[in-house]
């Protein structure tokens, strides 16, 4: 039972390994094109703006959405949607249909 495992082999390392002093993080860069994403153009019918908001890099699994109804102007956080309603955390039911408007909140 006393059997010799064979040696690894370890290859020397003989330059410095400061590499990551080297790289550059770009945070200014990555903040400009986080606006330009969360932007929603206006010239969108209202489903592409919901599917747009749904597929931004923003929306994980809710979103808070300035809404304009036909009467009225709401601030909500939703999670989802179903062919006619959009779904807020709260379970309430927004119907698209009255949806004018629709963007991120601030």
């Amino acid at each position: 039972m006393n059997k010799k495992l064979p040696g690894v082999f370890a290859n020397n390392i003989s330059k410095d390994a400061a590499h990551n002093k080297n790289v550059s993080y770009g945070l200014e860069e990555e903040k400009i094109n986080n606006k330009i994403l969360d932007k929603v153009p206006n010239d969108l019918n209202i489903n592409q703006k919901i599917n747009a908001i749904f597929n931004s890099p923003r929306y994980v699994y809710k979103a808070d959405v300035t809404i304009t109804l036909k009467n009225e102007t709401i601030k909500r956080r939703i999670i989802g949607r179903n062919s006619i309603h959009l779904i807020t955390i709260d379970n309430e039911l927004i119907p698209i249909g009255d949806i004018v408007d629709i963007e991120f909140s601030d």
